[in-house]
C-alpha cells in the first residue's frame, strides 16, 4: 500500500556532496515522520536524521553541521543533503516513513515503520 523509493546514491570523493531523495507512493493522506538511516558493513543500522510533519528535526551527532534533512509534504518526499562527506559515511542509506495514514479502498488506515530498498553511498578517493 505504501512504497518508498530512494535515489541519489553513488561514489563520491572525501569532501564531496550528494543529495538523496525518497518518494513515498500510495494513496497517502499524511506522513508523520520521515527519516534516513544507514547501515555500514558489519554494523547495525543507525539513525542519520529524521523530520516530523511539523518540522522538528533530529540529527545523529556524527552528521550535525554536514547533513541537512528536508521534506516536501505535498510530494511526500524527503531529502538528505550530504556535504563534507567522509569515508566513514560509506553505507547503505535507507529511507523510513513512520505513522502513515493512507486510503485502502475508501477507508483510511494508519500504518507504521515503512522502509525503502536502500541506496549505496561510497565515499572514497
Amino acid at each position: 500500500q505504501v512504497q518508498l523509493v530512494e535515489s541519489g546514491g553513488g561514489l563520491v570523493q572525501p569532501g564531496g556532496s550528494l543529495r538523496l531523495s525518497c518518494a513515498a507512493s500510495g494513496s497517502i493522506i499524511s506522513i508523520n515522520v520521515m527519516g534516513w538511516y544507514r547501515q555500514a558493513p558489519g554494523k547495525q543500522r543507525e539513525l542519520v536524521a529524521r523530520i516530523t510533519s511539523g518540522g522538528t528535526i533530529n540529527y545523529a551527532d556524527s552528521v550535525k553541521g554536514r547533513f541537512t534533512i528536508s521534506r516536501d509534504n505535498a510530494k511526500n518526499t524527503v531529502y538528505l543533503q550530504m556535504n563534507s562527506l567522509k569515508p566513514e559515511d560509506t553505507a547503505v542509506y535507507y529511507c523510513n516513513a513512520d505513522e502513515v495514514v493512507y486510503y485502502s479502498g475508501s477507508s483510511p488506515f494508519r500504518g507504521y515503520d515503512y522502509w525503502g530498498q536502500g541506496t549505496h553511498v561510497t565515499v572514497s578517493s
